[in-house]
């Protein structure tokens, strides 16, 4: 037989722009404390291109359907007319009562009590960005872009230059936070933009739990969040930090958050998502001191038509450093997860302990779960290890549920939390392991 000559048909995907260009200024960032690195931060925003899927970190995530034209920042007094944060959305999920609350409102706004007295005195700081920029500037600009810089990013420039919405956490050398903190960024209203910056300095040997969430109704439109979460760790500090997503369905979210922990320094970041349209969450752990140790432990449950990535780093950066990561994950309907992991070791940072795992269950045959592991290891003498997994739920246990009287439905949910157990093992509060559980079961309906 003749040999046909080979062909090779190259398919490229057809450019589709994004829907308009942002209309933000820099004349919309706010005067204060902060105008230099905002300025900065403008630069950087500027300077950048919106991510495409031509860049490797969003070659899973397409922006072209973003709606960049609507958004707009909430203006003075907004919250006066959108709805009012759900009361469920204040009540400490760590412990009886709360140490301290800041409430982030539209507009710029802020509501709650900061700490108590007793931490006051003690030189506790926990204020949103507008009080702090009035009390505390010369903190602020020293730990504003110390861990994340705005150059970093897209997103991270646009949080940088026009957030108004943000809360300083300062903590001083040796204080023990006994009864947590919490934040909360609440966000309603289509076709706003909700732009937020964290910073937290936990000193020497200070120690506190520090719970945040961010939130909004269900609504109608489009809705952006872009955020920066900047967490510095000093020598042999503790911190115990809940982070909770749990966005309207209309929302477009982006952040960019790094914990940075010096010599000795411990973590336990507990994360959860179960809102939004789509999510991409850059998400990184500096191990930078001689002893440090950090755990990672996410919960994701994406239904209907989310698209959730999470992108994570560990970064061994100093000898004697370990690091632990499980996150997992839920899908169903026509929903999908991205998970982009990475232990990266440096050079000389010998005796690391790293281990990283994500586990994804599809519930639909429509959903996908993409999971990506990776180790970059500068150094010898160490034990890094990874595993991913993407299954459905298995016949034999649902079989033998149903056999025993249980519906289909129910069975399912008992199957799924059992799945999640890992997760809620790892999580100390009952109120946060309660929460995720109604969120296990809001979504198997």
């Amino acid at each position: 037989m003749e040999e046909k000559p080979r062909v090779v048909v190259a398919r490229t995907r057809r450019a589709k722009p994004i829907g308009g260009d942002f209309r933000f200024e820099a004349g919309m960032a706010l005067p204060g404390a902060l105008a230099g690195f905002r300025a900065r931060a403008w630069q950087a925003w500027q300077a950048q291109p919106l991510p495409s899927v031509a860049d490797e970190p969003w070659r899973r995530t397409d922006l072209r359907n973003l709606p960049a034209a609507e958004f707009r920042l909430p203006g003075e007094g907004a919250r006066r007319n959108l709805p009012p944060v759900p009361e469920a959305l204040l009540q400490s999920l760590a412990a009886d009562r709360h140490g301290g609350q800041v409430v982030l409102l539209p507009g710029a706004d802020a509501e709650g009590q900061g700490v108590s007295p007793a931490l006051a005195a003690r030189g506790v700081i926990f204020a949103d960005l507008r009080t702090a920029e009035a009390r505390h500037p010369d903190l602020l600009r020293r730990l504003a872009g110390q861990v994340v810089r705005p150059e970093e990013g897209k997103f991270a420039a646009l949080a940088g230059a026009l957030a108004c919405n943000g809360v300083l956490l300062y903590v001083p050398k040796g204080v023990s936070v006994e009864e947590p903190l919490h934040s909360l960024l609440w966000g309603p209203g289509s076709g706003l933009a909700h732009i937020s910056h964290l910073l937290v300095f936990v000193d020497e040997g200070a120690s506190l739990t520090y719970i945040h969430e961010a939130a909004s109704p269900d609504e109608a439109g489009d809705a952006l969040a872009a955020g920066i979460i900047e967490i510095e760790l000093a020598e042999n500090a503790s911190l115990r930090f809940v982070e909770l997503q749990s966005w309207g369905r209309h929302v477009w979210n982006f952040n960019h958050e790094r914990i940075r922990l010096g010599r000795g320094a411990s973590l336990d970041w507990i994360f959860g998502a179960i809102g939004s349209r789509l999510t991409k969450n850059f998400m990184e752990l500096d191990l930078a001191g001689v002893g440090a140790s950090g755990r990672m432990s996410g919960f994701y449950f994406a239904d209907g038509s989310q698209h959730l990535d999470h992108d994570t780093q560990q970064n061994h950066l100093a000898p004697h450093t370990s690091s632990d990561l499980l996150f997992k994950g839920a899908l169903k309907g026509h929903s999908r997860s991205v998970w982009q992991g990475m232990i990266h070791v440096a050079p000389g940072a010998d005796k690391t302990d790293g281990y990283q795992a994500n586990r994804n269950l599809a519930l639909s045959p429509d959903a996908r779960a993409d999971s990506i592991p990776g180790l970059e290891i500068l150094t010898d003498d160490v034990r890094c290890t990874h595993g991913a997994t993407v299954g459905q739920l298995e016949k034999e246990p649902l079989f033998y549920l149903n056999s025993r009287g249980i519906p289909r439905q129910e069975a399912e949910r008992i199957l799924v939390e059992g799945f999640f157990d890992p997760i809620m093992q790892r999580i100390p509060f009952e109120g946060v392991r309660r929460r995720f559980q109604q969120s296990i079961a809001s979504k198997m309906v």
